[in-house]
């Protein structure tokens, strides 16, 4: 990889914004989804399409990832991409990033079985493989500052309020 590649992005971003009035940072992401068979959706993501599935053991036919392995996913490269940006404008070389992770959730909330089980991840374990000769002192520096910036380990990890409206038809 290109060393420092990203370091006049990452300064010419946070210069824009420093001086933008409030509100101007602010930028809204959108999908679209649709169940098409069973439990398969297809979703739309500005111009990519992505099939989401459940394996058999869930009723699904196996065809896509489900949901939750998709908000893995979403962990997973977001950490990677915060890694690479700030690595960069920290100055703390950065040759790889790798990101591995699990987890946990009791099916007896999302199947209703025990109302005091939540539906959502009990717990997410993984590990971070970065290949750097910076020393273990400032890949831990990295490490903090990765934490304290990356939006889907946020998303995940604080309460974000959710409105979700509900289109029905109207009955005749």
């Amino acid at each position: 990889m290109t060393e420092f590649a990203f370091a006049p992005l990452v300064a010419s971003t946070r210069e824009a914004l420093a001086s933008a009035p409030d509100g101007a940072g602010v930028h809204t992401f959108r999908v679209t989804s649709r169940q098409t068979a069973g439990l398969r959706s297809e979703a739309r993501i500005r111009t990519f399409a992505l099939g989401v599935d459940e394996p058999p053991s869930l009723g699904g036919a196996d065809t896509a990832p489900n949901p939750v392995e998709y908000a893995l996913l979403a962990l997973a490269s977001c950490q990677e991409i915060t890694y690479r940006l700030h690595a960069d404008h920290l100055g703390v070389p950065l040759d790889g990033v790798a990101v591995s992770l699990e987890g946990d959730i009791d099916l007896r909330g999302f199947f209703g079985v025990d109302r005091s089980v939540r539906p959502g991840f009990r717990e997410i374990r993984g590990t971070v493989r970065l290949d750097s000769p910076a020393p273990h002192a400032e890949l831990e520096r990295l490490k903090a500052h990765v934490d304290a910036h990356c939006p889907v380990l946020d998303l995940l990890s604080s309460e974000t309020p959710v409105a979700i409206a509900l289109e029905a038809p109207t009955p005749a």
